[in-house]
């Protein structure tokens, strides 16, 4: 996940206020997971849980990305008669798969932001992972819609 949004930021970053914001948001999500996940060099709890204020700080990062992209990104698009006509067909397209991450999203954060108990704590690896994996997807999805918006507006600065 991290080599992606590497990727992305070496590929459009740079070129639009609209873009970098997001691949920022993205960036710090990204790290967030891989310090709850546990994925090296964050390999700090070793079979146990994490502690809850970390899983909320995961959760609100969780909830920027998710309401950037949705509030500032998608809405922006389409409020602007110049990317309708080249990009709303391709988010019409995105939206839809969008809506999985987002209430897996929404879902994890009613679960586990506030407190991890003893009831959900056994789900809570498979849920990371599952969030993980849609989240995963989601960037490759949102990748062709920043395409389309280097591809087509580096001339128009899009601030959110």
């Amino acid at each position: 996940m991290y080599q992606s949004v590497q990727e992305a930021l070496f590929k459009w970053g740079g070129s639009l206020t609209i873009i970098d914001k997001w691949l920022n948001y993205r960036q710090r999500l990204i790290v967030s997971y891989c310090k709850l996940a546990s994925i090296a060099p964050f390999d700090y709890h070793h079979g146990t849980l994490p502690a809850q204020k970390d899983i909320a700080a995961f959760c609100q990062e969780l909830l920027d990305y998710i309401s950037a992209a949705h509030f500032d990104v998608y809405k922006k698009i389409i409020a602007d008669t110049e990317l309708q006509e080249k990009s709303i067909k391709l988010l019409a397209y995105l939206y839809p798969k969008f809506i999985t991450s987002t209430d897996l999203s929404l879902d994890f954060n009613d679960n586990y932001a506030e407190h991890l108990s003893t009831k959900n704590s056994g789900a809570f690896d498979r849920d990371l992972s599952t969030l993980g994996q849609a989240l995963f997807e989601r960037f490759e999805y949102e990748d062709q819609l920043i395409k389309v918006l280097y591809e087509n507006f580096q001339e128009k600065d899009l601030s959110v």
